[in-house]
């Protein structure tokens, strides 16, 4: 069983983020894993700031939100993550951003636990799922690039992405692609999705199914 973080960084609690954020996380259960759905609403309400002015003597954050306990007690102990956010202005939400600006505050050399925080950032596995109203494809574009870069940066394994397109509350119901079930799978499969992300000289096999 693995622990399982959804995180959703859309401020619409019945909107198709969130939609599709459960039924990720209904996914995980029926697979046999232990799901978190968290609104990065109730966590965040600041901004990353200059952390050589902001910081406590003893080298904490001093920003007194619920950012703290969101990563370090739900995130770094997570097996795997899986972030929804809608598309705003062709990227992700302002809440999913500041989630990601925030980790530098605790892994910094500045912080005392960095060392620690750095080793468990590491080797997660990874999905996106991304709500949008339009259905260009390159709208998705940046948000994808943003979210592997970040994958490789902390030699994590981005295992897939999900996009229902939907502006009324809940509509991605009626996206044909049937982006709510594309969401249970990416939940279901999320520790056993194959992963590869070749070099010129990484061994591997002719073949990519046995």
């Amino acid at each position: 069983m693995a622990r399982v973080l959804i995180l959703v960084g859309s401020p619409r609690r019945a909107g198709n983020s969130a939609a599709m954020a459960a039924a990720a996380g209904e996914g995980a259960a029926a697979a046999g894993h232990s799901p978190a759905v968290r609104h990065l609403d109730d966590h965040i309400a600041n901004f990353l700031r200059d952390c050589r002015s902001c910081r406590t003597p003893d080298g904490n954050c001093s920003i007194g939100d619920g950012y703290r306990a969101l990563f370090l007690d739900d995130f770094l102990p997570a097996e795997a993550v899986v972030l929804c956010t809608p598309i705003y202005w062709y990227g992700m939400s302002a809440q999913s951003k500041a989630f990601f600006d925030r980790m530098f505050c605790y892994y910094s050399a500045s912080f005392p636990g960095s060392p620690e925080v750095v080793a468990r950032m590491q080797g997660k596995r990874l999905g996106l799922i991304l709500a949008s109203e339009e259905t260009y494809p390159g709208a998705e574009s940046g948000i994808v690039h943003q979210f592997q870069e970040y994958a490789r940066y902390t030699h994590s394994a981005f295992v897939g992405t999900v996009r229902g397109i939907g502006n009324a509350r809940s509509e991605v119901a009626k996206d044909p692609r049937d982006p709510l079930a594309a969401a249970r799978r990416l939940g279901a499969e999320i520790m056993e999705r194959s992963y590869t992300d070749y070099r010129l000289d990484t061994p591997r096999s002719p073949k990519v199914w046995s």
